[in-house]
């Protein structure tokens, strides 16, 4: 039997196919034993030859019309399969019966003619009319040459073959039309043909039990993979819940009988020939495949379709509230900036610092409680509008447009008012508050000024009008000329004061003070006194100076006396506020020092005294002179307040005051004693109890480590140690006593030990846990000997592994504590 290659290329100039599809390039070789198998050539008869797939091969050429519709059944013979598509003369169907015979000259000498009378006319020439063999061949030619103009290349399939009845032939050119029209064009997610079937029946049957599709022969003999794609399109015509996996003939039955009926796709399969063949044949199979994918795919258009309206409906209605949410949302914040801006547009000052400080207040309330949730609104408008922007792209809708005054940038324009305004506000606000600052210190600098200087200038015009020289003698005149040149040096020298009291004045005027008016009139008034009293001691010089040598000797004493007095009663002054100054001390050496300063300052004393009986001399002179020439007694010295009574009285004072001093400084000298006697008491005992809890904790630690005794002698060596502990307890009591003392006297520091209380507290619980813990260990090492029957030696050995190192955690623990 000759061997026949048939192979499947496509004209990648003409049609753009390329060879990517295994499974579209037809094996090279045909399997022998199946060519000669009549079952395999009633098969491949059965599936290749029905109507519907020859509709298919000349609807993809372009030869049918679309209204044309036929059947055709099937052929046993090679000259009838010969003839499966052929039409009559006339253009009706030629039908085929099982076991009929047909004309086969009407596929030998009439194929070029179909296509002639179905559409092709006039691209193929027209047919031979005669009807010898050469005329048949001919005409069978003409078809072949259009069918492989169509991108179907026929390798080894000439006219002779078809026109001889050649049914291996014909049926291997018909399985290569089907191939490049029925399954070449499926395409499931970049694979195509063999491979994009297989891959849509797993995707499709998926889901169901008892079914793994993975190649077109095995996996189909069950039925269920046919049963589970009907049902997966068509779920109401198979209940597939009832299927019964075992029954392999009824379920292809029933799943080639729904698909024939329901789906009109024909019986191509035998399911006795699935069942009873250990492999079924692929092609059969793939072929038949394809059907149910051409029946089900405007069906999954449909569906895909519908899908994607409903998720446009979907996407549209969120888009709708996405633009709701949005016109809210821009609307709300809109109206907060527009409240909020002309709150924040508003400066109007405040007249003092507390109400402005309330403003400040309520500013940082809006920065830290009512912007920053206006600021998340803001960048989630943001967000909503981008997202609803980038919905609408994608799904090719027109860009939204918010209302009128609510686009993303009249916010964004409207929130940098905002930010300008606040950013405006809070300038103002600090800038008040620093104005208000200045203007109050200003303010009240101006006052105190002013009251001094109102102070000082009360009752000068007065002095200054006075006409005392007028009767008074020489003395007399002198003492009011020099009274007078003191006024005009005091003169001079507030001078400086008033002209701050000016320049304060202009300063609070440029600041807006609001009290600038009682300012200017006061300032105004200081400044008419000051005009005046300048008037008033130029014309009171000028009076003076004609009485000019009055009573010289007695003005220069008084002088003398107010410059030497002066200096004296500040030295006084001084003298009584150092010996009534509190003092705190800590140390005997810091009293010591007190008292050392102290006795320094009583020994000036005599030199104080000395210069308080000169200065008390000077006045005495002015008695003496005053009554040797008869001058009035009631002279007053002009140059200071201070008299000889005046005097007396704080030096009284301040010999008063010294021994009062000696007093508090020699208490506070006993006290300091007897706080270096509480010390030195503490760190007696502390120095002591110290060294001797850290000895018992190493003799403890010695003796629970030390293996030259049995345990019994440890034991009543620990005992020992925790009855000298217990008999050590009043030691640590008198400590805390001492303690006690120390604190209720304020002692706070201690440089003769290095051992607190609590170093003390901590230490002593230590030795009482560690005593209480060891003797429950040798306890349980004795209940342990007992028990397991460990010798002495064994159980040395077994304690020297963790001696050493409970030895030094113990001593580390200490350490650390103390």
């Amino acid at each position: 039997m000759m061997t026949m290659t048939m192979e499947m290329q496509y004209n990648n100039n003409n049609n753009g196919y390329g060879l990517e599809e295994e499974y579209m390039i037809q094996e090279d070789e045909w399997d022998r034993d199946l060519l000669l198998d009549p079952a395999w050539e009633k098969q491949q008869r059965k599936v290749r030859v029905p109507l519907h797939l020859n509709i298919l091969i000349i609807k993809a050429l372009a030869l049918v019309p679309e209204q044309e519709s036929c059947s055709v059944g099937n052929c046993n013979h090679g000259e009838e399969m010969g003839s499966a598509a052929a039409v009559t003369e006339n253009g009706a169907p030629h039908h085929l019966h099982p076991g009929g015979r047909s004309n086969s000259r009407e596929f030998k000498q009439s194929l070029l003619l179909r296509f002639h009378r179905n559409g092709a006319g006039s691209v193929l020439p027209k047919p031979d009319r005669g009807k010898m063999r050469f005329h048949k061949i001919a005409n069978v030619n003409k078809a072949l040459d259009y069918i492989t103009s169509k991108g179907v290349k026929l390798v080894s399939i000439g006219a002779e073959e078809i026109v001889d009845g050649n049914v291996k032939m014909t049926l291997g050119m018909i399985w290569t039309i089907i191939l490049r029209f029925a399954i070449q064009d499926i395409s499931v997610e970049e694979t195509s043909a063999k491979e994009g079937l297989l891959l849509w029946c797993q995707r499709k049957t998926a889901p169901y039990r008892n079914v793994n599709v993975q190649n077109f022969h095995c996996s189909w003999k069950d039925g269920l993979a046919f049963c589970a794609l009907i049902h997966r399109h068509r779920p109401d015509l198979i209940d597939y819940a009832k299927l019964n996996k075992d029954d392999h003939l009824g379920n292809l039955n029933l799943a080639l009988e729904i698909a024939e009926k329901h789906l009109d796709i024909p019986k191509m399969l035998d399911p006795e020939d699935i069942i009873n063949t250990p492999k079924p044949d692929e092609r059969a199979i793939m072929t038949y495949v394809s059907c149910f994918y051409h029946a089900f795919a405007g069906a999954e258009q449909a569906e895909t379709a519908a899908n994607r309206i409903c998720k446009v409906l979907g996407v549209n209605q969120e888009n709708e509230k996405l633009m709701e949410e949005y016109e809210r949302l821009a609307s709300e914040l809109l109206e907060w900036i527009r409240r909020t801006t002309p709150w924040l547009e508003k400066r109007t000052p405040e007249n003092t610092m507390d109400a402005m400080r309330r403003k400040l207040e309520d500013f940082r309330d809006y920065r830290r409680v009512h912007k920053p949730p206006k600021v998340q609104e803001k960048c989630q408008l943001e967000i909503s509008f981008n997202t609803l922007q980038t919905k609408l792209h994608i799904s090719h809708r027109p860009a939204f447009m918010p209302s009128e005054g609510k686009m993303v940038s009249d916010i964004a324009a409207a929130w940098q008012g905002l930010d300008q305004a606040e950013k405006g506000y809070e300038e103002w606000l600090l800038s008040e508050i620093r104005r208000l600052e200045r203007v109050e210190h200003l303010a009240e600098k101006f006052r105190q000024k002013a009251a001094t200087h109102e102070s000082w200038a009360q009752g000068k015009d007065q002095q200054l009008t006075l006409k005392d020289y007028e009767s008074a003698s020489l003395t007399e005149v002198r003492a009011l000329l020099r009274k007078h040149e003191a006024f005009e040096s005091d003169l001079a020298a507030h001078q400086d004061r008033v002209e701050q009291i000016a320049a304060i004045a202009q300063e609070l005027n440029e600041l807006d003070y609001h009290a600038a008016a009682v300012i200017n009139g006061r300032c105004q008034s200081i400044c008419d006194l000051w005009d005046q009293l300048g008037t008033l001691t130029q014309k009171r010089r000028e009076a003076l100076e004609r009485t000019e040598k009055l009573l010289e000797t007695i003005d220069q004493l008084f002088l003398e006396f107010a410059k030497r007095s002066a200096p004296f009663n500040n030295w006084m002054e001084g003298a009584m506020e150092d010996l009534q100054d509190m003092f705190m001390v800590h140390s005997v050496e810091e009293v010591q020092n007190l008292i050392s300063a102290h006795d320094q300052f009583k020994s000036t004393l005599p030199e104080a005294d000395s210069e308080r009986q000169a200065i008390l001399s000077i006045y005495n002179e002015v008695q003496k002179i005053t009554q040797s020439y008869g001058i009035s007694s009631k002279l007053t010295n002009i140059y200071c307040d201070i008299t000889p009574t005046i005097i007396n009285q704080k030096w009284e004072k301040v010999k008063k005051l010294v021994p009062q001093r000696d007093g508090s400084l020699h208490e506070e000298m006993s006290r300091q004693h007897a706080n270096e006697r509480f010390r030195r008491q503490f760190a007696a005992q502390a120095n002591a109890i110290g060294p001797w809890i850290q000895t018992r904790m190493e003799e403890i630690a010695r003796s629970s480590v030390d293996l030259g005794g049995t345990l019994e002698d440890q034991m009543t060596q620990l005992k020992q140690y925790e009855h000298d502990i217990i008999n050590y307890k009043p030691n640590i009591d008198r400590l805390e006593g001492d303690h006690q003392l120390i604190q209720e006297s304020l002692i706070f520091d201690n440089k003769h030990t290095n051992y607190t209380m609590e170093h003390i507290r901590v230490g002593w619980e230590l030795l009482l846990t560690t005593i209480a813990r060891t003797i429950n260990e040798i306890e349980t090492q004795i209940l342990t000997r007992d028990a397991k029957g460990i010798s002495q030696q064994q159980l040395n050995e077994f304690r020297s592994s963790f001696t050493h190192f409970d030895r030094v955690k113990l001593h580390k623990h200490y350490t650390d504590n103390v």
